[in-house]
């Protein structure tokens, strides 16, 4: 990417790719801002825009909303709506189209931001302010009765958010890359980022900060000094000054708890979701791990007849792609199958679940995915059908394993027999950060900071592939380790190797020690035995491996200017500074007793 937006939006990949969060995924704690980009614009001639609209909500607050309508509309028609922080402009493009292509279309500034009444509070209002807004539209001359909603990121959170109070107008939702409260925002795996507050200020008051959020050199500049001097990440909220409350409330709720819980549908809405619903993400979209997290719940909790309601698309796709698909993310480049002409789909699913048209083409099976590598779309059943098994390939070496030229092994014929590989995080050390900021963050095929990690993390490689080997699903890593202090942060990271040497990262996914058994309440490490990290939370990936490449694991610590620091006291992450740091010794164990191994999806034959 090039210039001040493809900058700021790779920070935010950097970030995610550090949580786990997609895979290289892309996204930093959740990037919840979007990047617009506009569809094939129509004729706006075919619309007519009415501006100012003000809808009340059952408190008194007025909301503003822009209507967009065919131009000579004869009947009532089937209407859509958005709700965004972004302000409403940012979908005039996408209102035109739908507008020009029958459907009415309204962009509405959620409460307190833009031209809308009342206090902007993230996520926690969207719920019965989305109903009002559902069951106003329903009533408007210009609408029938039946209504959707459409947008990505924080639009598509509060299409759940709105579903769950159930307005009785709401015919269907089509979430794009949604954020999921605790799953991947304003935490990863209870993690944080320092982007949250750059979020804040994009977001801050009623107008939009796009010049002060779309600085990446300032922020990075920021963080990087805030990361050089071992600064608390609960001080956050004193660098700009003024007003920081949302900031101050997401810092004081370091774990999943019920505050959380209040964000999302609770299992009994979940059960009572009873439509059509079409989910859309990206491999590498930053909030794949929320957009999956409320698909994957629903499909658990609702009964067959509404299980069969659901579709899922992942694309590969970063978070922006998820509305507008680009053929390159981060210098890896995708075939042609992969530019889905998503505005199209959007129009389809509409005719389909709201004017009783053809189901989409493109939707063969309820699970789409596209195959990197292979460069095409596949079906599946269910999202579990993607995977034929999870095959595992066990850790091992002959020496200690901490260099990329002299690597352990990932064999796929059983238990390592070596002894265990170690290295040692220190806090205190801070001397990859002039090169991380100097580094695209967008990138997934930059080696640099895995090379330059040398000494200070673990690296294990399979056999070269003697096959095209494709791998669709989640990886697993079952690991053994122990630790001399009470907390430390890892991360561990899949790249393929090609025979060329290239590197593409795949998918990563992170553990904070004190959460190892769970997200919902600490348990601070006493015993330097060996314990079993089960990192469950990689991200979705589909990638056809080439003949004559490897996979790669990196397994070490959280030592980022992108991400909240764990300086391994044992003490509150938020509050601790560079004096708190204690370095800590970190061993892999993988015996025979200790069986530590990497998962691959092997995917179902084509």
């Amino acid at each position: 990417m090039k210039g001040p937006q493809g900058r700021i939006e790779g920070v935010m990949v950097k970030a995610l790719q550090l949580f786990g969060t997609a895979l290289a995924l892309a996204v930093s704690l959740p990037a919840l801002a979007q990047a617009q980009s506009a569809p094939p614009a129509p004729d706006a001639a075919k619309i007519e825009m009415r501006w100012g609209v003000k809808i009340p909500l059952r408190d008194g607050v007025e909301l503003n909303a822009t209507v967009y309508l065919p131009k000579g509309q004869a009947a009532p028609a089937p209407c859509i709506v958005t709700l965004t922080p972004y302000i409403g402009q940012s979908y005039h493009d996408r209102g035109v189209y739908f507008a020009a292509h029958g459907l009415p279309f309204l962009t509405v500034d959620v409460r307190g931001r833009g031209n809308s009444g009342g206090e902007f509070r993230p996520l926690i209002q969207e719920a019965k302010d989305g109903h009002d807004v559902v069951e106003w539209m329903a009533k408007q001359s210009w609408c029938n009765g039946k209504v959707s909603m459409w947008g990505g990121s924080y639009a598509g959170y509060n299409q759940w958010a709105t579903a769950k109070e159930a307005p009785p107008h709401l015919v269907t939702i089509v979430p794009v890359a949604s954020p999921y409260p605790g799953y991947d925002f304003p935490t990863r795996n209870n993690m944080a980022a320092p982007y949250l507050m750059q979020w804040l200020t994009f977001t801050s008051g009623k107008t939009s900060q796009a010049s002060i959020f779309g600085d990446p050199f300032f922020w990075s500049s920021l963080w990087r000094e805030r990361f050089e001097k071992g600064e608390a990440f609960s001080t956050l909220p004193k660098v700009f000054g003024g007003d920081q409350k949302i900031l101050e409330e997401w810092i004081s709720h370091p774990e999943v708890d019920a505050w959380y819980d209040s964000y999302a549908p609770t299992p009994e809405q979940f059960q009572a979701l009873d439509m059509p619903i079409l989910t859309i993400t990206g491999s590498y979209d930053g909030d794949q791990p929320g957009a999956l997290a409320f698909y994957k719940t629903h499909m658990r909790l609702a009964a067959p007849a509404q299980r069969a309601k659901h579709f899922l698309i992942i694309g590969p796709w970063d978070h922006a792609g998820t509305r507008t698909p680009q053929a390159e993310v981060g210098g890896v480049k995708f075939g042609p199958e992969s530019l889905l002409d998503l505005p199209k789909l959007h129009l389809d699913w509409y005719a389909w679940t709201m004017a009783g048209g053809a189901r989409p083409a493109f939707l063969k099976k309820p699970v789409a995915y596209y195959v990197t590598g292979a460069e095409k779309w596949r079906y599946a059943d269910t999202l579990e059908a993607i995977t034929a098994e999870q095959r595992a390939y066990y850790l091992d070496s002959t020496a200690n394993a901490t260099r990329v030229m002299a690597s352990g092994a990932l064999s796929p014929t059983g238990a390592g027999k070596g002894a265990p590989d170690s290295y040692v995080y220190d806090p205190r050390d801070v001397s990859g950060a002039a090169l991380e900021a100097g580094i695209d963050p967008s990138s997934l095929t930059d080696q640099q900071l895995v090379l330059a990690g040398d000494g200070k993390q673990l690296v294990y490689h399979t056999p070269v592939f003697d096959k095209e080997t494709e791998l669709s699903g989640f990886f697993r890593l079952a690991a053994w380790i122990a630790i001399d202090q009470p907390d430390t942060d890892f991360q561990a990271s899949v790249y393929e190797i090609d025979g060329k040497g290239g590197s593409i990262l795949l998918t990563n996914d992170v553990i904070r020690a004190r959460y190892r058994e769970g997200l919902r309440a600490a348990k601070l490490i006493t015993t330097k035995d060996a314990l079993r990290y089960d990192f469950n939370s990689f991200t979705f990936v589909s990638r056809r491996i080439a003949k004559g490449s490897r996979l790669r694991l990196v397994v070490g610590p959280m030592n980022s200017i992108y991400t909240q620091k764990n300086y391994n006291s044992g003490g509150v992450v938020s509050d601790e500074t560079m004096k708190d740091a204690r370095p800590v010794t970190v061993k892999l164990l993988h015996d025979k007793a200790h069986p530590s191994a990497l998962y691959l999806p092997i995917a179902q034959p084509d």
